[in-house]
């Protein structure tokens, strides 16, 4: 159990977010595998002042959601900081989250992401801001540093603890290593000794067997899933129920995978529209299918899908097809 101010987190399973991935319907999607926090997809600071009507869609969070965390990355204090209010006050999330681990160019123009690893000055400043300015809890996501020669999670982690953070979630790598090499799990364990407030585990939890050895390498308070639950939700439920229980659930079937493909499409047409719904399960698509014997004519067929229909009726021929 993790308690953040009033709010409490009976699991200890966290769902990392995703740009382009964690919107409503995936959401909607993993919130029957746990009842753990969920991840909105990162929204730009400067998005939420000029009222970009795309980025307050993405703030939008339904009652119904459970425990939802929004992401908000930036690079100016100020615009941060209103970015955050605007979303204590406008949104239905749990955690409000401030990003200073994104690698990727778009946040890091901004002066954002992991670009701010390298201000601890201005981390404190961002933080204790935001802190004394919202009524939710607020959390930050880290990395180990911005590369190999300068690695400062620890100093970055105190400092967000003394600035009043809620809690700290680090992605054991490098912002010069992406998403490549192996997530040092050691610093996770190291970063835990050393703070007070709950640490939350990121990077390479593929498996059940991963989030056990992360847990039990490491203490950590939580760990987060990202890129493992994509094709995979059932993971979630997999890890939370042997964290609670210490039973091991059996592995999804084939059938499985596939009827859960046709429901996401489902529900991504219905939240995105058809046109965007469709796209986005091409990928979806993908993982859903990974590993299952003759996928790749199906992921071929699917990429060519112009429709909900079209691309519906290529699961079923394919589901039908597989378990006769």
């Amino acid at each position: 159990m993790i308690k953040l101010k009033d709010l409490i987190i009976d699991s200890s399973v966290m769902i990392a977010p995703m740009a382009g991935i964690s919107n409503k319907a995936f959401r909607k999607i993993l919130r029957t595998y746990t009842k753990g926090l969920i991840c909105c997809e990162m929204v730009s600071d400067k998005g939420i002042a000029y009222q970009n009507k795309r980025t307050l869609e993405m703030i939008q969070v339904e009652e119904n959601e459970g425990l939802i965390s929004l992401q908000v990355f930036g690079g100016d204090v100020e615009s941060i900081l209103n970015a955050a209010k605007y979303i204590d006050k406008h949104s239905n999330c749990a955690i409000i989250d401030i990003n200073m681990g994104c690698p990727v160019k778009k946040v890091l123009k901004t002066g954002g992401g992991a670009l701010l690893l390298n201000d601890p000055t201005k981390i404190k400043e961002i933080v204790s801001q935001v802190v004394k300015n919202v009524s939710k809890p607020v959390s930050v996501k880290i990395r180990l540093g911005y590369d190999n020669n300068n690695i400062n999670y620890l100093e970055v982690g105190k400092i967000i603890e003394e600035a009043g953070a809620d809690m700290i979630i680090l992605h054991a790598r490098t912002k010069a290593q992406l998403y490549k090499g192996n997530a040092d799990w050691q610093a996770i364990k190291k970063l835990k000794e050393e703070l007070k407030i709950p640490v939350v585990g990121n990077g390479d939890i593929k498996t059940l067997d991963d989030a056990i050895k992360m847990k039990e390498l490491t203490n950590c308070d939580a760990i987060m899933i990202g890129r493992g639950v994509l094709g995979n939700p059932w993971l979630a439920k997999e890890i939370e129920t042997y964290f609670l229980t210490g039973q091991r659930l059996s592995l999804p079937s084939y059938e499985d995978r596939i009827i859960q493909a046709i429901e996401h499409l489902d529900l991504a047409c219905n939240e995105l529209g058809e046109k965007i719904g469709t796209l986005q399960m091409r990928s979806h698509g993908a993982w859903y299918l990974k590993g299952i014997p003759g996928n790749a004519q199906i992921r071929q067929s699917l990429n060519k899908a112009n429709s909900k229909e079209e691309m519906k009726q290529i699961f079923i021929d394919y589901l039908n097809k597989i378990t006769k």
